[in-house]
């Protein structure tokens, strides 16, 4: 879909929920969100992004941008970049005690290598401000920028903001902030989070009359992380009070906190342990997520996905959770509704934390249950398969047809401008399938209604998803089958070419590895539902990538035939043609570092966490020139 300021409204507001979001459009929903954030115009809170959005780009993404290097600058700040006094880093975040446990036995190994004794590792926390990162030179003001370069802020001084605790200037990092009482009692009306306020008081604009009254009030500041309260003490001290010292630092200053920052004062293990691109590898700042409610169930609606399975969604009273207003939370499916209780009336215990968003933890008070009998998009009878109820009606039903359109551009991902919106447009003008819309012209789709600009940007879309090469697996994923995501359509293609694999039967599909005979029966019937599109489809010469065949693959001889290997950092040449090339000759491209993984090949500025995962693990590291050495 494309992330229009609509669809971004609908994100927010939980009408697009997070598993609804294809990995690209959670990428740019990020990149907006921390844009809007770094500007003082926060579209989601603070809790929303630490807990749900930017834990699920790293686990889809783990090697975007974003989670690699400092986050850039917000709109707002034209002035020419300067080079900061100092290099001005992000600090690396850990949410649970698990994570902190793993950066303390990084420290641990850290100190032997320079042989410092465990127990003369100290430790210092300080509060994490939530506020507009700085640095104060004494003379200038600059924003934190991309680490290295900033915006002179200086004015901010000039306007009259004073120093924490009144002491001068000239003490390096820190943060500006409002006082979290005084927002509460003067501010909260007019702006909805701290942030907000916070950067009108930075922009080149005037100051109006309440930022004005916070600064003469002292309430707005700037305040150097060296005039933070302070808990230090010993690495075992911070082991063994990990709670008590969290929940203590926490409430030491009446300013925005989102979390607890622990470093090791130890000068010699700072310089051992240094830092990558975007943090210190010495420090980490713990975020913690615990808010959970009880929510009253105002009604259960069932949505009907592309497969037809139908998926209850809770409709809730309003609530306040981790920052942000629930009013909606899946079901997950009807035999949960139907053995629990979850009906019009029900109270239920709600969740966001990690990687959830809103998540019905179990229903505390039950209710009568409204099981639908009848689709609700296309009317016809539901039918229960095992705990799911299904809507059977595949070939006709609107929210089906419209669903396995859009799931068609989405997976095929080269191409833009055919999401949600411009398929349920389509559908409405008569178009059921996709080869339908691959035979659309420009003068077709403005006789829809499409603008002539639309209409031609579309139609050069549809070009340019036949003329990119794309994967013949993904290409095959695309239609939807049941049981054949992508993972299943590379291995299927493995032991057969694309055009041979609508004549295989049970016996040759479940002979592969992989494939148990349930889901082979199940790729039997979806392959022959979806040849005469295919066919059609194919009418319009995509530009298929072929992959290797498993018994073209025999001759390889080299030492790294049929081994897992991931490529990490970067190369002398493109990496995605790295992984192609190794796909072919027999070498099983992996995404993640896991116990299963036979070596990791790196090449240039490498993160840490991906060195540290392979050492966990005991995979084996490669250079570039190692690995090409063994292929050879």
């Amino acid at each position: 879909m494309a992330l229009t300021s609509s669809v971004i409204n609908q994100i927010i507001q939980q009408e697009i929920l997070l598993d609804d979001l294809s990995d690209d459009d959670l990428a740019t929903f990020c990149q907006t969100a921390n844009l809007a954030y770094r500007s003082g115009e926060s579209i989601i809170s603070d809790q929303d992004y630490d807990f749900v959005y930017l834990p699920a780009l790293k686990q889809r993404l783990p090697q975007h941008p974003l989670l690699q290097s400092i986050e850039p600058e917000g709109q707002g700040f034209s002035e020419e970049k300067v080079l900061l006094p100092e290099v001005m880093l992000s600090t690396d975040k850990a949410y649970s005690w698990d994570e902190i446990r793993k950066w303390i036995e990084r420290l641990e190994k850290s100190a032997v290598d320079i042989g410092l004794a465990y127990v003369d590792i100290q430790i210092k926390a300080t509060p994490k401000l939530d506020g507009f990162a700085g640095f104060d030179d004494g003379t200038h003001l600059y924003t934190r920028g991309d680490g290295k370069k900033g915006s002179d802020i200086t004015r901010v001084f000039d306007r009259g903001l004073q120093v924490y605790n009144d002491s001068k200037r000239g003490q390096g990092a820190g943060e500006i902030v409002i006082k979290k009482s005084y927002f509460e009692s003067h501010l909260s009306q007019d702006f909805e989070y701290p942030r907000n306020f916070q950067a009108s008081l930075i922009k080149e604009k005037a100051l109006d009359e309440k930022a004005k009254q916070a600064i003469a009030d002292k309430a707005a500041l700037f305040v150097p992380f060296a005039q933070l309260p302070t808990w230090s003490g010993s690495i075992k001290e911070m082991s063994e009070s990990f709670e008590g010292i969290v929940e203590k630092v926490l409430s030491t200053v009446d300013f925005d906190v989102d979390g607890v920052v622990f470093e090791t004062t130890n000068s010699d293990l700072k310089i051992q342990m240094g830092a990558n691109r975007k943090f210190h590898r010495w420090q980490v700042a713990f975020k913690e997520n615990k808010d959970k409610a009880q929510v009253k169930v105002l009604s259960v609606t069932p949505q009907v996905g592309r497969t037809g399975k139908i998926t209850p969604v809770a409709e809730l009273e309003p609530t306040l959770l981790s920052g942000a207003t629930i009013v909606r939370a899946t079901g997950h499916h009807y035999g949960l509704v139907k053995e629990q209780g979850l009906g019009a009336g029900s109270v239920i215990e709600l969740t966001r934390s990690g990687l959830v968003i809103p998540k019905i933890n179990q229903v505390l008070k039950s209710a009568a249950v409204d099981i639908p009998v009848l689709c609700p998009s296309c009317g016809e009878s539901l039918e229960w398969e095992s705990d799911f109820l299904m809507c059977v009606n595949h070939v006709s039903c609107p929210a089906q047809v419209i669903g396995k359109m859009e799931y068609f551009f989405k997976i095929l991902a080269n191409n833009d401008g055919f999401g949600i919106a411009t398929v349920e447009k389509l559908y409405e003008h008569g178009i059921r399938k996709i080869s339908q819309i691959y035979a659309l012209s420009a003068s077709d789709l403005s006789a829809m209604g499409f603008g002539d600009k639309t209409s031609a940007n579309l139609v050069n879309q549809l070009k340019r998803s036949t003329n990119e090469q794309i994967e013949d697996w993904r290409f095959l994923a695309a239609f939807g089958v049941v049981r054949m995501g992508m993972g299943n359509c590379e291995n299927l293609l493995k032991s057969y070419p694309l055009n041979e694999i609508f004549e295989l039967n049970l016996e040759q599909i479940s002979a592969i590895d992989g494939f148990a005979e349930l889901t082979a029966q199940m790729i039997v019937t979806g392959l022959n539902s979806i040849k005469p599109e295919f066919d059609l489809l194919m009418q319009h010469r995509f530009n298929l990538e072929q992959t290797p065949l498993k018994k073209d693959l025999v001759e390889f001889t080299h030492d790294l035939f049929g081994k897992k290997i991931i490529f990490t950092g970067k190369m002398s040449g493109s990496r995605e043609a790295m992984k192609k090339n190794a796909k072919s000759i027999g070498i099983q491209v992996v995404s993640s570092v896991s116990a299963k993984t036979d070596y990791l090949v790196i090449g240039e500025k490498v993160g840490q966490k991906k060195i540290e995962s392979a050492e966990n693990f005991g995979v084996e590291i490669l250079t570039e020139a190692n690995y090409l050495a063994l292929i050879k």
